[in-house]
């Protein structure tokens, strides 16, 4: 039940910042101790890119950004 998350590279991030014309404090966040960061190996500073399943959309993605908690 849980959607897919994925940890961005720095080239990844580079790009999804600039093409959502943000900086990654804009981004909406998720604590280093939520479940699913702790699994993924998730630390701070990281951008999680997370795919859900919309059964009006097919897939809907989300990034948060990983803050200390």
């Amino acid at each position: 039940m849980v959607p897919k998350h994925i940890i961005l590279n720095d080239k990844e991030k580079k790009e999804l910042l600039e093409e959502l014309k943000v900086k990654p404090k804009q981004l909406p966040k998720i604590l280093t101790k939520d479940p699913v960061a702790k699994a993924i190996g998730a630390k701070e500073g990281d951008i999680l890119k997370i795919i859900r399943n919309s059964p009006t959309a097919g897939k809907t993605t989300y990034y948060r950004i990983v803050v200390k908690s």
